[in-house]
Order: C-alpha cells, then structure tokens, then sequence
C-alpha cells in the first residue's frame, strides 16, 4: 500500500509537472497567437486603401474603410472633392450606416458643403443627397476605439451651374478678366431701352467715382454707361450725362452689402428716363438726350473701361437689357422669368472668366439643387430684394384646437399672410414650420385637443427707416387671434429679432463687423488694394438664428499649380471648347507665366493646356491666337529647369530649351522626330535625326555682332514645335500653310541680318507632286498686331522636294511653309456666302419636291410612260431627286462625327452627282439619234442598255475609287469645313471628297466630257428644230422666235448645261457666275418639271381627267377619239415604241381628236394615206420579247406626211416637235 501511495504520489507529481509545462507552453503559443492577430488587425485596419485623398474627377464611387466590411477602429479619414469654378458638386449615398448615438458624439461623419458643416450618424442618410455651396466639398470621417458598423457608399458628380446661380464679381482693372457680353450677342440700335440688374457695394470702399457698367461703339467710343460721381448717380447716352436727382440719393450710396435692385428706362423720342428702385418710380427728364441713338455692335463691360474712372467695388447680379420701355406696373411685376430680349443673365449671353464667378444659395433668381429637410429652408427668392438688409423677426407661437384639421400648415400660412396685409409696416412672412406641440395639464380642457408649436420667420423692409418694435408684431397676432379658422386659437405667442452675426477676426488680419443676416460683407485681402475677400451672414434652418459663413478668401490665395489643374480639367478630352473658354484659358495662362515660378512641372502642365487648346477648330483659336503664341514664348524664357537642357512633349505641341554658354558657343541643333508606339514628340538636341518632322541648325557665327550687354545676358536657347498650325491664321494671306511650324530664339533678344543662314528643314503635311513653296516666318507686327506670314529673309534651299521644304533664314522665330493649292479658291465674304448657302438649300428643296412631282405623274399614269423619251426622264428624275436630298441632309449627317456614316453619305452623293451627269449625257444621246442620224438598225432592249449605262458607270466609278483607297475610305470621302470666310473663320461639315485627284478626274473631268458632248447635241438639235421651222411660211418672224427660244430654255435645262456655268467663275466674275450656278442648278428639277411635264399636252389632259373635277374635269373619250381610221391606228400601233414613232403615235391621235369635223375631207383629199401607214412591216420592225427596237428617222415621216396632210402639216409637225419623242428634252 506505501509502495502504491509512494507511486501514486510520484506519478501525480510528475503529472503535475507535466501539466504545467503544457500548459505554460499553451499560454506561449497562445500570447503569440494575440500578437499577430493585433497586429494583423492593425494592419487590416490600415490597409484597406488610404482615406485621406483628393478626387478630382467629373464623378466617382468612395466609401468608408473596408466596405462593406465594418469599418475598423480609431479612425480618421477625410475627402475632399473639388471642382472646377462654375460646378457644383451633389453627394448621394447609396448605402448609410454609422454609430448612432445622440449629437453623433461616438462615430460620425462630418459633411462641409462651404456653408455650414452637419454630422451624420445611424441611417438616416442612406439615399439622400446633398449639395456644395461652391467647387469643393469636404467628407469627414471618424471612428472611435469600440463598435464598428458598416459604414457608407458615396457618389459624387459635379453640375453645372448656370448663371442665374452666381454672381459676378466687377473686375477692378479694365481688360483684365474682362466680365463682357459675348461676341455672339449682337447689340442694335438703341433709341427706347429698359436695363434692370442688382449691384452690391463694398462697405469698405469710400470712393464716390465709379460705373457699373460701359458700352463703347465700334469706334471705342463710349456710348452708354451707368456710373456715380460726387454730383450724383448718373445715365450716360451718346456722351450726353443725366444726373438722376431725385431718384437716387446723391451723398448716400444706393447699392449697399446686399444686392439692391436698380432699373432704368430710357426713351430719347421724349427724352426721359424713368428710375425704378425700391419699388418706387422716378421720372428724370434729360432733354440732352432727346433724339440721341446708341448706335449698334458695340461692347458692352461690367465695370469701367478706363483706367480714368474705377469700376464699383462690388458684385453685379441678374443684367438684364431690352430694346423697349415698360412702365411702373409693369416694373412692379417683373419676374425673374421675362427675359432681356438683347441682353440677359444667362450663361450664353456673356464672356466672364471663371475668377469673377461666385456661386451663391441666396441669389433672388436662383434655383440650387439643396436638400429636402423637415424644416423649409429659408427664401426670400419671391420678394426679390425686400429681403436683403431687411430686419427678421423670429414668431415662436402656439396654436390649439378642439377640431380634427388635417391641412394646419394651409390654415397657420393662410391666417399669418392675411394678418399683414395692408398694415402700415411692409412686412412679409418667408417661412412658416410647424410640429405637434403639447400643452400643459393643467391647461386642457377634459375633450380631446391638438395643439401645434409654429416658428414663422417675419422679414420687415425699413424703406422710411421707421422702427419696428416686437410688441408691436406680438399685439397684432394676438387682436386677430379669432380671425383663424378650423377652430384654432393662440395659447402662447413670443417674438424675438434675429440676432446679428457679432463681430469677429477669422481668420488672422481679416475683420469682419456686426453684420445683419443675408447680408455679404467685403474686405481687402490682406496686403492688398485691389482684392477682396468676403464673408456672409447666414439664417440657420433650424431655428431661425444667425451665423457666420466662411470667409471666402479664393481671391487671395490662389495657387498656380490647382489653377493650372482646374485650366487641365476644363480643356481635357471631350471638353467642348467656345472661343470664349479659349480666350478665358489663355488669358488665365498668361497670368500664371507672367506672374508665377515656373517650374519643369507646372511648365508641363502648361504646355498640355496649351496641347487641348490646339485641338480646337480655327475659328475658335482665332481671337486668342496673338496671346497664346506670345504666352508661349513667356513659357519658353521663362520655365526653370536644372542640367543641360529639358523638353516637353504633348501631342500637339512640343518645347525644348537648352542651356547655352555665348562665350564657347560653336552651334547647335535642335530636332523634333516621332516618338515608338506613341502619340507624342520626341525632341533632340545637337543629333541628326533622319526622320524629323521639323529641325533648325544654327550656325556658329550666331551670336556675332551682339553688343556686350545682350552678349553677357544669353544663357539658353529655346525651341517650340506646333502640330497644328490653328494659332497661325493671316486674314491677308489666303495660300496655304502645308507644313509644320517650329519656332526658335536665343533668350529674350533678337537677332536678325545674319551672316550665315539658319537653315530650318519643315516636312510637309501635304504631299505636292509639283511643289511652289515659299519659307515665311510669323510676323507678331502684321495685321495690327494680330500677326501675319512674311517672307522677308529668309529663301527656299535647293535641298527642296516633294516631302520637306528646306529653308535659309538671316534671322530666329516662328517658321512654315506656304504652298498654293489647286482648289484655293478666290474667298467670298460671309454675307454673300450666307445668301448662297440659303439660295442653295432653298433652291435644292424646291428641286427635290418637283422632281418627285415629276416621276410621281409619270409613275400614275401608265399612258405616259409607254415611250422612251419619258421612261429617260424618269431615270433623270430619281437621279436628280436623289442629289437634292442627300445634298441636303449631308450637312446635319456630317454633324454626328461618324466617319463611316459620312464616308457613305459622301459617296452616295458622287455617285448620284456622277448618274445625273451620265443621264443629261443619254438624253442628248437619244435626242441625237431621234432627229439626226439615220439608223434603220435593230436595237434590243435599247431602255435596259441606257440603265446599264445610266446607272452603272457610276457605280462603277465609285467602285473603282473605293478599291484604290485600299480599304481606307477615309482618305478619299471624309467631312471638311467648307464656306470659311477670308479669315478661315466660319464654315459648315459637309461629308465630300477629300482626295484633289479623285475630284478632278471623276467629278471636273467627268462632266467636262459630258458637257462638250451636252454642247455638240445642243447645237445640232437646234440646227434641225430651226431648219425645220424656216421652211414654213404660215408662222410669223415673232412667233418662230418665241418657238425657237423655248426651245433652247427647255433644252438647256434638260441637258445641264447650266452646270457649265463652274468654269467660267474666274477671276472677278467668279461671284456672279456662282450665284447664276447657284441657282440655276439648284432649281433645276423645278425647270424641268415645268417645260418637260406641266407644260406637255397628254399631261395636261392626264391630270384633267384623273385629278380634276366640275367643269375642269376632262372625259374619258375627250382626246382619245374612237372615228379615228384603223389607217391610223395601225401606224400608231407599228410605230409607238421606237424612237419617232412616239411621234408619230402621238399625232396621230392628235388628228383624230382634234380634227373630228374634218376627219371625212381628210380621207377625201388624202386617198393615198395607207400607202404610208399600211405597208407591211419588215422584219426589222417585228416585236421581239414584248418591245419595238427598230428606228424610223423622223425627218423621213415629217417629209411624207407633209406631202400628203398640206392643210394639217402645220398643226402635225408642231405635235411631232410637242410627241414624247421631245418630251425629255424640247418640251413646251
């Protein structure tokens, strides 16, 4: 028993002791386990991604850490989305949940919208939106150390703002930042005018010499402006000043912190202006101005336009301009919704740089995007400006009734309007929110009542400055107490005035006084004169009190480097550009060059700035091409870079400086060549690259004949290249620039009158068999400034050929080449070219509506088609309805951007171009061999071999074109800009043949053949008519010319040959001959559908007997007589389908229904007829496969039937000329 006790004691001591060493070595491996999983957790905390960014784009997703994860503990994130100015940004979250706890004192997200930050917390937010009350919109969020929840899913997209939700802040130096009506707005002449606009003025600015605003004529004389001066507030007409006395206060300011209303109404036959402000009407009569205009297309500024007078520190609003006077009633009533009629506040009325643009929620026309929130958010946009610098009064009450009433807030709105009205204090009530209230116990009754608390925010206007006390306010609710219905009735009532926003310094150095709500206060940035910061005091939603907005302090502390983002952003791809955003961009560049360090990274955001801009058409660059060039040459001499040289390369432009010692300089090179498997540049200095775009080798004698000062300040030399050559447009110079263009200068010196040449090597971007360059450089002092190619100094190198031009200029700058193409044409002014373009479209819809008229009159009536001669002018007819509609469409086609849209649009239009050539050709093919020449040879399918050749030599031509392009269309059909004025400015898309050969030889070319051929059959057609008609003695002189003359109008329509009319429009008769083009062939298928279908007789009759009624309505049996002899008829029937014998078929039944009286004296006196008519047909005359093919010379009938028919010759050959035969080309 001991010796199992002693066991059983050393087993349990050894099994103790193995216990603990397990589990001690449990605990280690367990401590282990809690330490990488702290420190995994910290890391999957922290790596989730980084949530402290900037997010720029137009839109985005972001979310809380780790979503949809929960977030992790402590943390601290924070996002700040911006936009470009004139944007604001809307924040919608798609999913929403946070700890909730009271105040959000736990976690929360802080969301700043610039005007008053908000906590979020729980999962209320999930799927509301919010917007920004400018460009940036801050997202905080923070976690504490326990409880983690999902977190958030947020969206964000920028919107626009239009104009109508910002204000314009008045430039204070003229002609920078210009705030002007834009170019597109045309002014008239002004004789009657209404202006009405809202202006502000800073509180701290003394000055008493100012203007709102200036027009100046073409001349730059000033015309029209509004301004004050120490006499008083003044209208200035064509240089005539009226002072307003009486109507505006002469040594009080008008315009105050808060926008105040001004309109004036001008009439120069009465010579009175009319002043309404204040909801007063003044007359002021200015006898000055009577019979004074303000003349048209003049420039309107916001501000002063001279340095003499200074412009109204402060901020304009809701400029409106309208050519006619309203009177007091109807001043009294106007709305944000009547728009100026000449000038109005919209954004595409006006040129303003983004600097000058304040977005704000409280403007009186606005219509912001906010929140929806259980209180109504406060509005004073249906008073216009009574609100502003008005007096608010915060109406706590309580209300209770007996009765249920469902509608409490309609009866409380309704009670309080009524309560005002027609007191003797102006006072509105803006805003009303109720909630169910409660009453004390002790005060019910033991029924059953609801009661309801109603804060109302009252605004009163001290137009006479009379004091409004709270008592007063407080009396009145209480003695209209019993005027409320649904049996309400007042318990409590208290009124209290809005506090003001007390004075405060936020932040260091800035000042802002007490300050009364609504109202925006100004001060000078610090350190400045000029400009100014502001700072507005807001009425919460809440509870109707005031506060502080933040200071916005944008106009002090702007950044080079985000406004060159924001510049990035508004021009990146897909951005459309105006000429207005352009000159906005550049002059925006300019200040940043002129102004700023400029480092290789802010350089080369410049540079691609510059790059988009380059993408955008001529007439856009046009008024900003002299600045942007001479901001680029800035850039150049100005960019910091270390090391020997550096470049910058986009895909448009590319710039290059090289660092330059003058005392050891021997030359140098620079060379710009493609870059691998990519769309931009790739710049060399001193290397021979073989397949360069564009290089300039400088001699070593460069720098000779400096004097010592220039010499001393040399250090680098600079080198740009241009991809697109829109910034250089010459409104003298209409030849082409067929190149390149590179520039090139040595510091901020000019050197000219060099000994050695600089030799400049440009390849063409148009390939020139027989090249005539000429080497130009851009002259910055031609065209007034605006610049211009000159070829002064500098010769075209014999090294010359077809792909580069080699140049050798004495002197540095921008150089190009220039070759004179054969379509260059003589340019047309805009008027004339407008008044072409409307006859041409005008013109072409009335040919394509007639000629529709014409193949639907032939396609309905089966008996005029039965011929040859008509079945040919259907096929013209299609062809040319065909050309008009597609002619017509091409331009709004060509506005979809669809290249291969366009190039089929392009090529339907040639083909159907090329089938209206080819049958006006088959026209006078057929006419030839109707009247002229001999055949008595058979023809098979003589019409399906003239729509083989009508119709499928085009198509052939077209076919042959596409299958040399080598499956790249584009290269021969494409959309180009056509009608560009003088100035390469203007123009129209239009989908057309892009390639010089394929429309010289298939379009000039083919209609040159058909054209001489057209001419030739004229003139022998003519021959035959005319030597027809002069053996006949029965017919005046005046009568053969009138016969003969139509016939030479019909013919001359029907066989084209006003299309002859393009080459004779050389010279100085190019413009009238385009106008004769114009018209002529635009209305050609309305010519032909008058002399070839209205005017034929069988039509006639047709459209009598089937479209007719009464007494116009023709008889079946009228014209188709059935006495007429089977003589006759045999010979109608043998000769009907052949080329005459449509003529003979004709006037056949011609004879019988039009002779019926005489139709027995005619078989009388012509015994022998059937010896004509009924001699058996040959062989040659047999049906074959349902159609005639022989062919009967006419002459030879017209001969016989002469001989027989003397008495009816006259009426018969007149009917042969009027037959179908002619019917295609010498109708009547």
């Amino acid at each position: 028993m001991r010796r199992f006790g002693g066991a059983f004691t050393a087993r349990m001591s050894h099994e103790s002791e193995m216990w603990c060493y397990h589990w001690k070595w449990k605990l280690r491996h367990c401590l282990c386990l809690f330490t990488t999983y702290i420190i995994c957790m910290q890391q999957a905390a922290y790596g989730c991604y980084d949530c402290r960014i900037v997010l720029t784009d137009p839109s985005g997703v972001f979310t809380s850490p780790c979503f949809p994860s929960d977030y992790p503990n402590s943390q601290a994130c924070k996002w700040i989305i911006r936009a470009p100015h004139g944007y604001i940004i809307q924040l919608t979250f798609i999913d929403f949940d946070i700890e909730e706890a009271p105040g959000c004192i736990y976690d929360s997200l802080t969301l700043d919208n610039g005007e008053s930050p908000m906590n979020l917390c729980g999962i209320t937010a999930k799927g509301l939106s919010y917007n920004s009350t400018g460009n940036e919109m801050i997202v905080s969020f923070k976690s504490d150390f326990s409880i983690q929840k999902k977190g958030f899913n947020a969206s964000y997209v920028r919107i626009a703002v239009s104009l109508r939700n910002q204000k314009v802040i008045i430039p204070q130096v003229p002609d920078v930042d210009a705030v002007s009506v834009a170019e597109t707005v045309s002014v008239p002449d002004l004789s009657q005018f209404t202006l009405c606009f809202e202006a502000t003025k800073g509180s701290s600015d003394d000055n008493d010499d100012w203007k709102v605003f200036s027009y100046t004529d073409a001349f730059s004389t000033e015309s029209f402006s509004f301004g004050k001066t120490t006499k008083g507030h003044f209208l200035s007409v064509s240089g005539m000043q009226c002072i307003l006395e009486n109507a505006l206060p002469r040594n009080a300011e008008f315009f105050t912190g808060t926008f105040q209303q001004l309109c004036v109404v001008g009439d120069s036959f009465s010579g009175s202006i009319g002043v309404y402000a204040k909801s007063t009407y003044h007359i002021v009569y200015c006898p000055e101005i009577f019979g004074k205009v303000i003349p048209g297309n003049g420039r309107l500024v916001l501000g002063s336009n001279s340095n003499e007078v200074s412009s109204l520190n402060g901020d304009i609003y809701n400029f409106r301009l309208w050519n006619f006077t309203m009177n007091a009633q109807t001043l009294a009533n106007l709305s944000c919704d009547v728009k100026g009629n000449i000038v109005d506040w919209e954004n595409e009325f006006w040129s303003i740089p983004t600097s000058a643009l304040k977005a704000e929620n409280n403007l009186s026309c606005g219509s912001y995007l906010i929140p929806s929130s259980t209180i109504e958010p406060t509005s004073c946009a249906n008073l216009g400006n009574l609100c502003q610098g008005g007096l608010f009064y915060r109406i706590s009450i309580t209300v209770f009734s007996s009765n249920s009433v469902s509608k409490v807030h309609e009866v409380v709105a309704e009670w309080l309007n009524r309560t005002f009205q027609n007191w003797n204090y102006t006072v509105y009530v803006v805003n009303i929110s109720i909630h169910p209230g409660s009453i004390k116990e002790g005060a019910r009754e033991k029924r059953s009542i609801e009661s309801f608390e109603v804060l109302a925010l009252l605004v009163y206007n001290s137009t006479n400055n009379i004091d409004l006390e709270e008592e007063e306010i407080r009396q009145k609710l209480i003695r209209n107490n019993g005027t409320m219905e649904g049996g309400y009735k007042l318990y409590t009532v208290e009124v209290h005035p809005v506090e003001k926003c007390l004075a405060e310094e936020n932040p260091s150095n800035y000042f802002w006084p007490d300050t009364r709500p609504t109202v925006t206060n100004f001060t000078f940035c610090h350190g400045s004169s000029v400009q100014t910061a502001s700072r507005t005091c807001y009425l919460g939603l809440q509870n109707y009190t005031s506060y502080w907005g933040q200071p916005d302090l944008r106009n002090c502390t702007e950044n080079a480097a985000d406004i060159a983002n924001q510049l990035l952003n508004l021009t990146g791809e897909g951005q459309q550009l105006t000429s207005d955003k352009v000159n906005d961009v550049v002059q925006k560049l300019k200040k940043i060059v002129n102004d700023e360090e400029i480092d290789e990274s802010l350089g080369s955001t410049v540079v691609t700035i510059f790059s988009n801009i380059l993408t955008s058409s001529d007439s856009v660059l046009a008024a900003s091409s002299s600045e942007a060039l001479k901001t680029i040459d800035a850039l150049a001499l100005k960019i910091q870079f270390t090391g020997p040289s550096m470049s910058i390369a986009t895909r448009n432009l590319a710039l290059g400086v090289s660092s330059i010692n003058s005392t050891s300089f021997r030359g140098g090179s620079f060379s710009v060549s493609p870059q691998n498997n990519a769309s931009d540049f790739q710049i060399d200095f001193d290397k021979d690259q073989t397949n360069a775009f564009a290089s300039v080798v400088l001699p070593p004698s460069l720098l000779k004949n400096l004097s010592q000062d220039e010499f001393e300040v040399i250090s680098r030399a600079q080198f740009t290249f241009f991809n697109k050559n829109g910034l250089f447009q010459d409104a003298e110079n209409p030849a082409n620039l067929t190149s390149f263009v590179v520039a090139c200068s040595i510091g901020n010196i000019t050197i000219q009158d060099l000994q050695d040449y600089v030799k400049v090597t440009i390849k063409h971007t148009k390939m020139q068999e027989d090249p005539k360059p000429t080497c130009v450089f851009w002259d910055m002092n031609k065209n007034g400034g605006n610049g211009g190619w000159n070829p002064e100094g500098c010769q075209v190198d014999a090294e010359s050929n077809e792909n580069e031009t080699v140049c050798l200029c004495n002197h540095l700058t921008h150089f190009g080449v220039l070759m004179d193409l054969q379509r260059t044409v003589t340019q047309i002014d805009p008027q004339n070219t407008k008044i072409l373009t409307f006859i041409t479209y005008i013109g072409c819809g009335i040919s394509a509506i007639f000629s529709a008229a014409t193949l639907l009159t032939y396609i309905a009536f089966e008996k005029l088609r039965r011929d040859y001669p008509s079945k040919i002018l259907m096929n013209l007819s299609t062809a040319l309805l065909f050309l008009n509609l597609i002619f017509l469409l091409d331009g709004w086609i060509a506005s979809f951007d669809i290249d291969g849209l366009c190039v089929a649009v392009a090529a339907l239009l040639h083909f159907f171009l090329l089938a209206t050539f080819t049958w006006m050709g088959l026209e006078a093919v057929h006419m030839y061999i109707a009247l002229v020449k001999v055949f008595n040879t058979y023809i098979r399918r003589y019409i399906l071999k003239f729509c083989i050749i009508g119709w499928g030599f085009p198509a052939l031509v077209i076919a042959i074109v596409l299958a040399s392009a080598n499956t790249n269309a584009s290269q021969v059909y494409g959309k180009e800009l056509y009608g560009k004025d003088a100035n390469g400015q203007g123009g129209d898309d239009f989908c057309w043949i892009k390639n010089e050969v394929v429309f010289y030889v298939t379009c000039a070319g083919y209609f040159g053949i058909m054209f001489l051929m057209n001419v030739a059959m004229f003139i022998v057609v003519m021959v035959q008519i005319c030597g027809r008609n002069g053996k006949r003695t029965n017919r005046s002189l005046k009568e053969e010319i009138l016969r003969n003359l139509r016939s030479v109008i019909s013919l001359t329509f029907l066989l084209g040959m006003t299309w002859g009319f393009a080459f004779f429009a050389w010279g100085p008769l190019t413009l009238p001959f385009l106008y004769l083009f114009s018209i002529f062939n635009s209305l050609q298928g309305l010519f032909i559908f008058v002399f070839h279908c209205a005017m034929k007789e069988n039509v006639q009759k047709q459209w009598r007997r089937h479209l007719c009624c009464g007494r116009f309505r023709l008889a079946d049996n009228s014209d188709w007589s059935k006495t007429a002899t089977n003589i006759i008829k045999k010979s109608s029937d043998n000769l009907g389908k052949s080329l005459s014998s449509s003529s003979i078929g004709s006037n056949s039944t011609y004879l019988t229904s039009k002779s019926k009286s005489t139709t027995t004296t005619y078989c009388k006196r012509n015994s022998h007829t059937e010896n004509v008519f009924l001699d058996k047909p040959s062989s040659k005359f047999a049906q074959e496969d349902g159609e005639q093919t022989s062919i009967i010379p006419v002459h030879q009938v017209i001969d016989k039937v002469k001989g027989y028919c003397n008495p009816h010759s006259d009426n018969f050959y007149k009917n042969i000329i009027m037959s179908d035969t002619f019917s295609h080309s010498t109708k009547f």
